[in-house]
């Protein structure tokens, strides 16, 4: 009894860092808002500090307090992955696979997702997109089984899988002038009307940097944070855009353009990553276990390749 108290006093915890708000996080534990505050006071008393900055509203957590949420996502994280496991004894794995992915590689997720689901038909799969940045720091929390994004550019994590190497094409108008070359320079597609994802996004991040190696400045016309808003306006027949092959694969090209593939350019990686604490959680091990048995790697590489040979000369 005494334990299932504890969980519960950790959920709370846990559902007021995320939520910053009393009543929603009593509301996320299908509790009553008093029953929180007095779960929360006695954790504090069991373990003798201050976790919550007392106040008429949500103010943050102390600095004990930030270290005992840090270890109540690890607990409850340990607690669904034992639970998960003995559940797959059972019955197979039947536990939800969370992932985070950044926007470009949203493309080639049912790839991973067809993989994972052959080896474990019962289990389920649930995608959000977010930035690199995010993906990193959600994986700490435990909010997450598996990263989809770049390996290059972040603080190199302890558990990593090369999916492929990103390319990049100018999706531009039939009757602008680089339409007609055989490829174009970074500078260049820079001066046309430009939408991009803004500059949350390690995409961006990585497009401003090429630009400004061959001396121009990305200074986009419509910024955005999805692939379908950026798709949306290509529609138009006005604005050119940047994007990784990883789109011509899901969206093709949008009718009275060409897609030109960009001037040799480093290949940014982008991959699988999970968290560094060992071990492995159980769907994440699956997950790279289902990637690895089907030799995803080669079939994206392969196949992402070849659409954008096909496009290219389309």
């Amino acid at each position: 009894m005494a334990g299932d108290i504890l969980i519960r006093q950790l959920e709370y915890l846990v559902a007021l860092a995320r939520e910053k708000h009393f009543g929603r996080a009593a509301t996320a534990c299908h509790a009553s808002q008093p029953a929180l505050s007095s779960g929360l006071r006695k954790l504090e008393a069991e373990l003798g500090v201050t976790i919550v900055q007392r106040g008429r509203r949500f103010s943050g957590l102390t600095a004990e307090g930030e270290r005992v949420l840090a270890w109540a996502s690890r607990i409850l994280a340990e607690r669904d992955a034992l639970r998960a496991d003995l559940e797959r004894m059972r019955h197979g794995l039947t536990a939800t696979l969370r992932v985070g992915a950044i926007p470009t590689a949203v493309a080639v997720m049912p790839l991973l997702t067809e993989a994972f689901q052959a080896r474990h038909p019962l289990a389920r799969v649930r995608i959000e997109v977010l930035t690199s940045r995010e993906i990193v720091r959600r994986l700490s929390d435990f909010d997450l089984d598996v990263g989809l994004t770049y390996l290059d550019e972040e603080p190199e994590p302890s558990h990593a899988h090369r999916l492929y190497r990103e390319s990049y094409f100018l999706l531009v108008p039939d009757h602008e002038q680089l339409a007609s070359q055989e490829s174009a320079d970074w500078a260049a597609a820079a001066e046309l009307p430009l939408c991009a994802l803004n500059g949350a996004m390690q995409n961006r991040r990585i497009l401003d940097a090429r630009v400004a190696a061959a001396g121009g400045r990305l200074t986009p016309e419509v910024e955005t944070d999805t692939i379908d808003a950026l798709y949306a306006h290509l529609a138009k027949g006005h604005w050119s855009s940047i994007v990784a092959h990883t789109w011509l694969y899901a969206f093709g090209v949008p009718k009275g353009m060409r897609a030109v593939p960009m001037a040799e350019h480093p290949r940014a990686s982008v991959g699988v990553i999970i968290s560094p604490e060992h071990p492995a959680s159980m769907l994440a091990a699956a997950l790279l276990d289902a990637v690895r048995q089907a030799e995803t790697t080669t079939l994206l590489e392969q196949t992402l390749q070849s659409h954008a040979r096909t496009t290219e000369h389309g």
